[in-house]
């Protein structure tokens, strides 16, 4: 593959990285997120504060971490605190600027499933990773991130549990229910830009990436899906962009 020529994960990627803004403090979950945000880290945003569940603040790994509790993390960290104080005193009372989640699954109003898929609580037909933060991360940054493929099977009517609130039911759920953070501003996916409407709540198709139709992003929704009137698409990656993100991608796999 040339250095021009990317896929559309590389595409996601590369747009999920540039959502984040140089000098801001950003709550990196594992997988997608966590490339992501190194990506950002290492082209555009060399300020950027990447904070780790596991207690690390200010991690600067040189390598992609294996999970949140890869010692890269704790070695590059500015500082490694308690994982209580993480939530207590860094992301609950809102210091943190950005969450950057993943999904199992999402639905029009960015509620969040990755506990359980099918059946039941008690007898799922399949049972998911779990919260671990993302709840307190939905619930307290300043505005969160999500990185997910979008399929119908992802992007459903009505995710089948509501591990991390995004807007609830839609205007007004997040105040009800006390949420101090301003929720999910943007969802990143391998066809395109989704952003939550300021009146709705509901995510909205705002940019299509190079080559992707509405027709394809509407098939892949299981929702009727609004569309923006001043659609736009995505700029692709850089050489330099798609050159970093194989290296990071390289260091993961010799890691693993």
């Amino acid at each position: 593959m040339s250095e021009r020529q990317y896929t559309a994960d590389e595409m996601m990627t590369v747009a999920a990285a540039r959502q984040l803004r140089d000098g801001t403090a950003c709550f990196v979950g594992i997988g997608l997120p966590s490339t992501a945000a190194n990506l950002a880290r290492a082209t555009h945003a060399p300020e950027l504060v990447l904070i780790y569940e596991s207690g690390c603040l200010g991690a600067k790994p040189d390598r992609l971490p294996l999970s949140i509790g890869d010692g890269v993390l704790a070695d590059t960290a500015d500082a490694v605190i308690p994982v209580p104080e993480v939530f207590n005193y860094w992301l609950q009372p809102g210091r943190i600027d950005v969450g950057f989640l993943g999904a199992a699954q999402l639905d029009r109003y960015g509620n969040i499933n990755t506990t359980v898929i099918g059946g039941d609580y008690t007898d799922p037909k399949v049972r998911l990773p779990g919260a671990g933060g993302a709840p307190e991360i939905a619930a307290s940054c300043g505005e969160v991130v999500v990185i997910v493929r979008q399929s119908r099977r992802t992007f459903t009517e009505r995710v089948d549990f509501v591990t991390s609130v995004g807007y609830g039911a839609g205007p007004g759920d997040r105040a009800r229910l006390g949420l101090r953070g301003g929720g999910p501003r943007t969802v990143i996916t391998d066809l395109g830009i989704l952003e939550a409407d300021p009146d709705s709540c509901e995510l909205t198709l705002t940019r299509l990436h190079p080559g992707v139709t509405v027709e394809r992003a509407r098939e892949s929704t299981g929702w009727p899906l609004a569309v923006a009137r001043d659609l736009g698409t995505v700029e692709p990656p850089t050489a330099e962009e798609l050159a970093v993100l194989r290296a990071l991608e390289a260091t993961m796999r010799a890691a693993a």
